[in-house]
């Protein structure tokens, strides 16, 4: 889904520590987003429950039941839980971002998995749940869409204890119909659920995974659920002809009616599919296909053991079959024959040369025998010890375990104990906590026993030299701080700095940065806006104009005096405050009043000097006179050099003088 403008969440700083950078997904309960958290300098996925079910107690409760579940499980294949909490109205959960895509989206992508690539997945899946089953979580939502397959080859299982419905009273939607087509028989017709429950999602998985369907559809979720209920799940070989009869025996074994006749839980079923042992209870009858294959095998294997023996028995002699028939061959006849030719006729060779003729070849049989026995021995030991080397000693295939998101001492442990010896190579990374397991080599699959196992660990993001840009254009710097997290830049006004040159780098606290800095980490450019035009002079319109077109706001402030500007024109624009000024900011514009002056009385129409100057110096003006102070009281005046009617600057001085 993409992104909207409308979308309040995008922008936004959840809990003063998560920046919410895009939309990944939105369901029926939450919407999931792309967050940045701040803190730790790494992405994750953060999902808001939505805004209309805060007040729902139900959903709220199922939304923290999720972030305990999850929280319990440390395990490589289940989606790690890192924070959980409200802010505002907004319950919010955080988890491990996992760029790739869902099971679901891999099956619309092949329409079906070959037996390798489900094998793999159904391992992956069942390690994720026999970890949950362990810690006595069930899943009770297991299905492909809550399947995370990572872009790096992780297969992780999310979605603890999500409800999908809109509300308590939801009966229908898309939500709940593709939940229908994993429940189990129990939840359907009981409403239980437990860890078999699980199994038996499990297995419809696996049948659409090999299939590229379900087996059971319906226009209507009663009746899909029906169908769960009273029918049994078909073979798989049964839809897509060649399909190994070992997952026929699986999937019949997961998906058996009866719960107790179903692997208990998730480590049974992936210890009974990793050890080669036949799928599925024997006394139930699920036992189909490949497992009575097996057990075949094993039944002729014994059958051609002893004819094998026997038949080594009967070929001592070289070419002839037993001794009757040797004594065929050498005298002629049977042994009765010879002795009734001897009896009759004087030239017959004498029976006892025949005797010892016989008792020759029977050494030489017996020789044979025990050369051929001696031959049987040392081809049974050497079988012996070979699979003794291939099976349980050192040339034994082991599977690797996963270990990428695990601690290095839990990593190293989980391998040792298979008898893998590790070796850890420390290895950088901007975004998995330091001391983590990132990936290992060789990742998956069989690898012989006490051989190595290389883990590669993180130690955090790498220390970079910070370039020096200042004085560098803003497009050069950008380019040359591409190792970091380069944000919108701030626009700050100079006199000293020429336009759209940079006059610092600040870190994510908005102080300059240091020479090294973490790879990734958020970096802002301080650049120059030029200097802040001249508006003295201009009206208060023409200045607001100005100051807008770089980016500034003007308001109209104090009316002052002014002999340089006429009256209404814009004296200066003055800063808030002395701190730098910076686009988007606010100017105040002193205005002029004009010049001050006042018109000048009539002072000298027959008061004294004194009641003269009261009235001038009222009026602004500086007073002198030619008579001493200590007289104006008592002489009139007679003259005054500035005359009644003109206008003068208030401070100026104007004489009043007695004739």
């Amino acid at each position: 889904m993409s992104d909207t403008p409308s979308d309040p969440m995008l922008g936004r700083l959840i809990d003063g520590r998560y920046q919410v950078r895009s939309r990944i997904a939105r369901g029926g309960m939450a919407t999931v987003y792309l967050a940045t958290d701040l803190r730790l300098e790494r992405r994750v996925a953060i999902k808001i429950m939505h805004g209309h079910l805060a007040d729902d107690n139900t959903f709220k409760s199922r939304f923290v039941q999720e972030a305990r579940s999850a929280a319990r499980l440390a395990h490589p294949n289940v989606v790690n839980v890192f924070d959980q909490g409200q802010d505002a109205d907004m319950a919010y959960l955080v988890m491990e971002y996992l760029p790739g895509i869902t099971l679901r989206d891999l099956i619309k992508d092949y329409g079906r998995l070959t037996p390798e690539q489900t094998m793999d997945i159904l391992t992956a899946v069942l390690s994720g749940l026999a970890a949950a089953h362990k810690a006595g979580i069930v899943h009770r939502d297991l299905k492909p869409e809550n399947v995370l397959l990572a872009d790096d080859g992780r297969i992780k299982l999310g979605d603890f204890g999500l409800a999908r419905a809109a509300s308590n009273n939801t009966a229908t939607g898309q939500a709940l119909l593709g939940t229908i087509a994993y429940l189990s028989p129990e939840l359907v017709t009981r409403g239980v659920a437990d860890a078999r429950s699980d199994i038996y999602a499990l297995g419809i998985m696996t049948y659409e995974m090999l299939t590229g369907e379900q087996p059971y559809v319906g226009e209507a979720p009663m009746q899909i659920a029906y169908q769960h209920a009273n029918d049994t799940v078909p073979m798989p070989s049964a839809t897509v002809p060649g399909s190994p009869a070992q997952f026929d025996d699986l999937v019949a074994w997961a998906t058996a009616r009866d719960p107790e006749d179903r692997p208990r839980d998730a480590r049974v079923m992936l210890d009974r599919l990793l050890s080669g042992e036949p799928l599925g209870s024997p006394e139930s009858g699920s036992v189909r296909g490949g497992a009575g294959a097996t057990l075949a095998s094993a039944d002729q294997a014994t059958t051609v053991l002893t004819n094998d023996a026997h038949a080594a028995t009967m070929v001592l002699p070289g070419e002839y079959s037993d001794i009757a028939d040797a004594e065929t061959q050498i005298f002629g006849s049977t042994p009765l024959a010879a002795g009734a030719a001897t009896a009759g006729s004087s030239g017959s060779e004498p029976p006892t040369e025949h005797g010892a003729l016989l008792a020759t070849k029977a050494d030489k049989r017996k020789r044979r025998g025990y050369l051929l026995f001696v031959v049987i021995l040392l081809v049974a030991a050497l079988a012996g010890g070979t699979g003794w080397y291939f099976g349980v000693g050192p040339g034994s295939q082991v599977a690797v375990a996963k270990t990428v998101g695990l601690p290095q001492e839990k990593a190293t442990q989980k391998l040792t104990a298979l008898g893998f010896e590790v070796v850890p190579v420390k290895r950088t990374d901007p975004e998995i906590a330091p001391g983590t397991v990132i990936a290992s080599d060789p990742s998956g699959g069989n690898a012989p026993k006490g051989s190595r196992i290389t883990i590669f660990v993180s130690i955090g993001p790498k220390i970079l030299q910070v370039p020096d840009v200042i004085g560098a254009p803003e497009s050069d710097a950008r380019a040359q701080l591409a190792e970091f997290s380069i944000g919108e830049s701030i626009r700050e006004f100079s006199t000293g700095a020429p336009l759209d040159t940079v006059m610092a780098v600040l870190d994510a606290t908005g102080n300059p940065v240091g020479p090294e800095l973490a790879e990734r980490a958020p970096v802002t450019l301080l650049v120059s806006a030029g200097v802040i035009p001249d508006v003295a002079g201009q009206t208060v319109d023409e200045a607001t104009a100005t100051l807008d077109a770089v980016g500034l706001h003007a308001e109209a402030g104090e009316r002052v005096f002014s002999d340089d500007f006429a009256d209404g024109a814009v004296i200066m624009a003055l800063a808030p405050s002395e701190a730098a000024v910076r686009v988007g900011d606010t100017l105040t514009l002193r205005i002029s009043k004009g010049p001050d002056v006042v018109e000048v009385p009539n002072v000298i129409t027959g008061q004294t000097i004194a009641s003269a100057r009261k009235q001038l110096e009222a009026l602004g003006f500086v007073v002198t006179s030619n008579v001493p102070q200590f007289l104006e009281g008592a002489v009139v005046a007679g003259a005054q050099d500035v005359d009644a009617g003109k206008m003068a600057k208030r401070g100026s001085t104007i004489s009043v003088n007695f004739y």
